[in-house]
């Protein structure tokens, strides 16, 4: 199906001046036999964006409808309507000025609200004889995309054992139910824990190690369902021991490395290069320990004196000259060339086919550190000398 329009005679009228046509239509009620089906496209509607309620199978020798919000067929929950005779749109109080409806009854509605969600009411009047008509009720219930929910916590340090918590599930979402799952298993229900009435609160009477997760709670309606990342409560305990971990390795102690208040805090003086990697802390108690996830150090340093390869210095005249440039740097350098002074290229590779006497002079290398605003360079002075001659034919002179 194409884009839909609204019909080019359309005629804007209010709910206030058109109480007499409404209760006219109102007044032709028998069920309807026809199949009408409503579709939403698309089926799940984020917020802020547009859905379309499509009709399906709209019966012949139609004289309007109307759209309600809800399930009630009441002018409170009145949206618009529209009279096939004379193209007429009526609005009534429940239109935002979001809704659009179209000459085959679907209904547009744009900009998507939390407030939109829930059912919808198509009321469709069918010309009969001059004296009653024929109206069908039909039911559709919109359910927003539900968002990535996440946990929020009382306490995100209790002590074990000692202290209540009381987890979250973010954010409240109307028409939605909640689910908790605890170690990746639906949640079992013991004397420490408590779910609110709505599920979406989770109460922990004495957290242990055994009840400080990882928990995750989902947000469900009936088209949709988002779960949370995981979330682990952090148990203080006075027997705590941390142990630090640099490349998957303990630290080792050093003169250098400061850990005051019981190892909790690492402190590097003046970082070196050697101090580059994953860090991660371990907290250990009697029942054993949990590692941290790992936070990468990155120190910038550079460039070191840049090295030249190969470092021969004299050629034969017909050769090829390929010579690389390498400095230690994070991040990595920036190489260019010079001969004698003068800017040949950027790049860490100069490469010169065939080189001859001409060639002769100072090639010097740049590295520089755009992080470090450092630069170093070195040189290396070549020499062309007379055409190389084979050995074989050197013996014959």
């Amino acid at each position: 199906m194409g884009p839909l329009s609204a019909p080019p005679c359309t005629q804007h009228i209010t709910w206030k001046g058109l109480l007499f046509t409404a209760s006219l239509l109102n007044f032709w009620n028998l069920p309807i036999s026809a199949q009408v089906t409503i579709e939403a496209q698309p089926p799940k509607v984020s917020e802020g964006k547009d859905v379309l309620l499509l009709v399906h199978n709209l019966p012949q020798n139609l004289a309007g409808y109307i759209w309600y919000k809800g399930q009630l067929m009441d002018l409170y929950h009145y949206i618009t309507s529209y009279v096939v005779d004379g193209q007429i749109n009526i609005y009534g109080p429940a239109y935002s000025g979001r809704e659009t409806v179209y000459s085959n009854a679907s209904l547009l509605i744009q900009n998507v609200t939390q407030e939109d969600a829930g059912s919808y009411t198509l009321h469709i009047i069918k010309r009969g004889d001059r004296t009653r008509g024929v109206t069908g009720h039909f039911t559709f219930n919109l359910y927003l995309e539900t968002p990535k929910p996440y946990i929020s916590s009382s306490n995100l340090n209790p002590r074990e054992a000692m202290e209540t918590v009381i987890l979250t599930c973010n954010p409240e979402t109307p028409n939605a139910s909640y689910q908790w799952w605890m170690n990746g298993q639906s949640l079992p229900m013991t004397h420490r824990m408590q779910l609110s009435k709505t599920n979406r609160t989770l109460f922990l009477f004495g957290v242990t190690k055994y009840t400080a997760g990882p928990y995750e709670c989902e947000i469900r309606n009936p088209v949709n369902a988002s779960r949370s990342d995981p979330f682990t409560l952090n148990l203080l305990s006075e027997n705590y021991a941390y142990i630090w971990w640099l490349n998957c390795q303990s630290l080792p102690v050093s003169p250098r490395v400061k850990r005051p208040i019981e190892n909790r805090i690492l402190i590097l003086p003046s970082v070196t290069r050697n101090e580059t990697g994953p860090y991660q802390c371990e907290i250990r108690d009697r029942y054993g320990g949990i590692r941290s996830d790992s936070v990468t150090l990155n120190v910038l340093y550079g460039p070191d004196l840049p090295r030249i390869f190969p470092s021969v210095t004299s050629y034969y005249s017909g050769e090829n000259l390929d010579l690389s440039c390498f400095a230690d740097s994070n991040p990595p350098a920036q190489y260019s060339w010079t001969i004698n002074g003068k800017f040949q290229l950027s790049g860490q590779k100069l490469f010169i086919p065939q080189i001859t006497p001409k060639h002769n002079g100072l090639y010097a290398c740049s590295a520089r550190n755009s992080a470090t605003g450092e630069e170093s360079f070195t040189s290396l002075t070549i020499r062309v000398i007379g055409k190389w001659i084979p050995a074989s034919l050197a013996i014959g002179f």
